[in-house]
C-alpha cells in the first residue's frame, strides 16, 4: 500500500510540476525543463523524467494564453461557459440571431487577449502584434471547438489554435440558415399528424431555452468586458500617475546630483583657498618673526652704541 500511496503522491508531484513549467517564461523554459527532469531521475521517478523532457516549449502567444487561464481563473471560466453557449446557439438560432452573439464574441475575445497581453507584459515579456493575434485566434478557438477549449484548460498549451472555418466570424457574414420546407396549404389534423405536431413543440422550446441560455452567457461575457474595460482604464489611470511620479523624481535625481557637483566643485575651489591662504599666513608668519628678530638686534645694537658715549 504505501508503494502505492507512494507512486499516487508521484503523480500528483509531476502534474503539479508540469503546471509550474508551462507557467515558466518560453526563455527559461527549456532550462527549467532540464532541471525538473535531472531532479525526478535523482530521485528515481524515470517515468516522470520522460513525462517532463517531453514537454514542449510553448511559444509566446500559447504561454501568455497559458497564463490568462492560471491568473484569471473566474472569467476563464465564464469564458469557457459563453464559448458552450455560443456553440449551442449556432446549432439552433437564425443568421440574425448568430450575427448578434458573434458581435459580442469579437468584443469577449478583445478584452480576453488585451488582459492575456497586460499579463505577459507584467511578467516581463511584451507580446508583439503578431502575438497577439494569435492569442486572439486561440481564443476564438476555444469558444468555437469544444476540444480546443478542453485543451486550453490543461493550461497547457504549446502552440496557436485555430478556430474552425464554419464557426460565425464576428467580422464576417453569418452563416446562411438551413433551407425551410416550403409553406403548404393548412390541412385538416389527423391523429397521425398530432404526435408530430407536439414533437415539432418539443423541440421548438428546447430550442428556445438554448437560446436564452446562449443569450444570458453572452450577456455575463457582456458584463465582464465591461469590467475589464473599468480596470484596463483603471489600470491605465494608475500607471500615467506612476509614470508622472517617476519622472519627478527622476528630475529631482538629476537636480540634486547637478546640485552636488556643483557644491563638489564649490568644496574644491574653498580647499584650495584654503591652501593658499594657509601658504600666505605662513609667509606672513615667518616675515613677522624675522622682522621682530632684526627690530630686537637694532635695539640692542642702540643700546650698545649709547652705553659707549657715556
Amino acid at each position: 500500500m504505501r508503494r502505492k500511496g507512494g507512486r499516487e503522491s508521484g503523480v500528483r508531484d509531476v502534474e503539479s510540476l508540469l503546471d509550474e513549467l508551462y507557467a515558466t517564461a518560453p526563455s527559461h523554459f527549456v532550462s527549467r525543463r532540464e532541471e525538473l527532469a535531472a531532479r525526478a531521475r535523482t530521485d528515481g521517478r524515470a517515468e516522470d523524467a520522460r513525462r517532463i523532457r517531453a514537454a514542449r516549449r510553448p511559444t509566446l502567444a500559447a504561454w501568455a494564453a497559458n497564463l490568462l487561464w492560471r491568473a484569471q481563473p473566474t472569467e476563464s471560466r465564464r469564458f469557457l461557459e459563453l464559448g458552450r453557449g455560443l456553440r449551442e446557439a449556432y446549432r439552433t438560432l437564425d443568421a440574425a440571431e448568430i450575427k448578434e452573439l458573434s458581435g459580442r464574441r469579437t468584443s469577449v475575445v478583445a478584452a480576453m487577449s488585451r488582459q492575456a497581453a497586460t499579463l505577459a507584459r507584467e511578467a516581463g515579456h511584451r507580446l508583439s502584434d503578431a502575438a497577439q493575434q494569435d492569442v486572439a485566434s486561440t481564443l476564438r478557438a476555444v469558444l468555437a471547438d469544444e476540444s480546443a477549449a478542453d485543451l486550453w484548460a490543461t493550461g497547457r498549451l504549446e502552440g496557436t489554435l485555430t478556430p474552425p472555418t464554419e464557426f460565425p466570424s464576428g467580422g464576417g457574414a453569418a452563416p446562411a440558415p438551413a433551407a425551410r420546407t416550403p409553406r403548404v396549404r393548412a390541412q385538416p389534423r389527423t391523429e397521425q399528424q398530432e404526435p408530430k405536431d407536439e414533437l415539432a413543440e418539443r423541440r421548438r422550446q428546447k430550442r428556445a431555452k438554448r437560446a436564452e441560455k446562449a443569450r444570458e452567457a453572452a450577456d455575463a461575457a457582456h458584463q465582464l468586458l465591461q469590467e475589464r474595460r473599468t480596470e484596463q482604464q483603471e489600470a491605465d489611470a494608475s500607471l500615467r500617475q506612476a509614470q508622472a511620479r517617476h519622472d519627478r523624481a527622476r528630475q529631482q535625481v538629476a537636480d540634486a546630483e547637478q546640485e552636488l557637483s556643483r557644491a563638489h566643485e564649490e568644496l574644491q575651489r574653498a580647499e584650495q583657498e584654503r591652501q593658499a591662504a594657509e601658504e600666505r599666513s605662513g609667509a606672513v608668519t615667518d616675515a613677522v618673526t624675522a622682522a621682530e628678530r632684526a627690530a630686537q638686534e637694532a635695539a640692542e645694537q642702540a643700546r650698545s652704541l649709547l652705553d659707549g658715549l657715556e
